[in-house]
């Protein structure tokens, strides 16, 4: 109910009103059954945008800090969070990781959409960067089709690190759906989990015409926090 009256009363109006949201080849999203929807990721508002332009009710896996907070902002952000259908997904790897992948599959075995960022994090400066392979990994064991989908100018309406908004126009390019059930059975094979992973990837560099750099999102990230110490 939340998620509904935010996006179709409350907060969805409004955002299209100010921001102007476009999208191309939302018809490429499957009408019903389990879809995974694999984006770039540029800004916070990323998961806000995504699921208002789209038909189908939409799942993402958020990183857990959001729903771990101290205080009233702290909790009003995990109410958010949780009231607007998204997931708490662990990144520190092991069993945690492990368990937040499983909760990705319980999604999609209820035959909803589950969106997902294959970086793993927000890009530190516009590029796009290498994909991780548990997304893959998720893939193969849903059997679920992959929809690509570039987020277009979300970075100029709040950068990262920034806290407050800019009004700037932002769009969606949703493409062709991807099948990788030829890999069936193979989802413990990092090679092909790689394979998979680096297909979603170059489907996202020619929708997006980002810059690509073949390396972790996160290596830049730390790379520059201890350029700064």
């Amino acid at each position: 109910m939340f998620y509904w009256l935010m996006k179709h009363i409350f907060l969805g109006p409004f955002l299209k009103a100010v921001f102007r949201p476009w999208v191309s080849g939302a018809e490429n999203v499957p009408e019903s059954g389990p879809v995974i929807l694999a984006s770039n990721h540029l800004s916070f508002v990323d998961s806000i945008f995504l699921p208002l332009m789209m038909e189908r009710r939409v799942v993402f896996l958020a990183k857990s800090e959001y729903f771990t907070g101290k205080g009233l902002k702290g909790w009003l952000t995990k109410m958010f969070f949780i009231g607007s259908g998204q997931l708490p997904m662990d990144r520190s790897g092991g069993k945690a990781s492990e368990a937040s992948l499983n909760t990705g599959l319980d999604v999609l075995a209820r035959g909803n959409v589950l969106g997902i960022y294959p970086e793993g994090t927000r890009s530190p400066d516009g590029k796009l960067y290498r994909g991780r392979t548990g997304v893959a990994r998720m893939i193969l064991e849903a059997k679920a089709p992959v929809v690509p989908c570039a987020m277009v100018d979300t970075a100029k309406v709040m950068p990262l690190g920034k806290k407050l908004p800019r009004v700037h126009r932002v769009g969606i390019i949703v493409g062709k759906p991807l099948d990788f059930t030829r890999f069936a059975g193979l989802e413990g094979d990092r090679f092909i989990l790689r394979a998979v992973t680096d297909e979603i990837m170059y489907e996202l560099h020619g929708l997006s015409d980002q810059e690509y750099e073949d390396v972790y999102a996160s290596s830049v990230k730390s790379r520059a926090r201890l350029a700064t110490r």
